[in-house]
């Protein structure tokens, strides 16, 4: 096909779908067609879904190839791309007009994660959910942005519940001053927050006391889990949980923490994280629309 005729099918299909202007990747292009057995149509955009792409991708500062991971593991996990699709390299290229290279690094990452799989004369399919790694931070962001997240959420709750109290009773066995002061500086920082009504500031520092907690617990299965209350805590979007919740309670739960690891109390750690951790039944339990960065 020449230069010329490619140009004008592509403005066509973008004028005719709503889609960005070609080599952007920040649309969630793509619906199904009906009785289609060759792959992905790249059309029909989502409009809300798209805007949900731009941010979360545009957000981490990827590249090419970081962006087109998020777009096609977004779609995926939507289930846009239902599972055992046929995902084929030239077509995810033109359409999103990326590189050979691009395209393979991708589906190498999304392969990675469970998300589909690359077989000789079968070519590249997406996987069934049993296959996906439901512990990568990704898929997690994905799952909570898109048709899954009630039930992500609730998910990620129910881990926290088993992962965090537990953390904080073996953390409080390991009395180093570094961690401690760091986790005493963090209840600082959310306090001044709180005071200056910086929500941002305040979930950070959230976020980086309990990565702290877990990592200290002397446990190194479980602070591999860490990335995942991190993930958790970078989804939930809204107060379902004490720690979600900047208000004068979760920082007082956050110092007792911190004094019962201080006395080395490990039944009081557990107890205060079980508190922090305390469902609110008044609020509902939705994940809203990812926030700005």
């Amino acid at each position: 096909m020449s230069t010329l005729a490619h140009t004008m099918m592509t403005t066509a299909r973008s004028a005719d779908s709503g889609l960005a202007t070609p080599g952007e990747l920040d649309r969630y292009p793509y619906a199904e067609a009906p009785g289609s057995e060759r792959g992905p149509v790249w059309e029909g955009a989502d409009p809300e879904l798209g805007r949900t792409v731009r941010r979360t991708a545009g957000s981490r500062g990827r590249g090419l190839h970081g962006q087109l991971v998020q777009q096609l593991g977004q779609m995926i996990v939507s289930g846009d791309l239902g599972a055992d699709r046929p995902l084929v390299p030239e077509e995810i290229g033109q359409r999103f007009e990326v590189s050979r290279t691009v395209v393979r690094e991708s589906l190498r990452v999304l392969e990675a994660k469970g998300l589909v799989s690359a077989r000789p004369n079968v070519g590249t399919r997406v996987r069934p959910v049993s296959d996906w790694n439901l512990l990568d931070p990704d898929i997690i962001e994905w799952r909570a942005y898109g048709p899954q997240r009630d039930d992500q959420r609730r998910e990620l709750s129910e881990l926290r519940w088993t992962i965090e109290p537990l953390a904080a009773r073996l953390a409080a066995g390991h009395g180093r001053e570094d961690v401690q002061q760091r986790l005493t500086d963090m209840v600082e920082i959310m306090g001044h927050a709180l005071g200056q009504g910086d929500a941002l500031t305040f979930a950070r520092a959230d976020a980086e006391f309990h990565s702290l907690l877990i990592q200290v617990a002397g446990n190194r299965m479980l602070e591999h889990l860490s990335g995942i209350v991190g993930a958790a805590l970078q989804v939930s979007g809204g107060p379902v949980t004490g720690c979600e919740r900047p208000t004068e309670t979760s920082l007082a739960h956050h110092a007792r923490i911190v004094d019962a690891l201080a006395g080395g109390d490990g039944p009081a750690a557990e107890a205060a994280m079980r508190q922090l951790l305390t469902v609110h039944p008044e609020v509902e339990r939705v994940v809203p629309a990812p926030r700005e960065h």
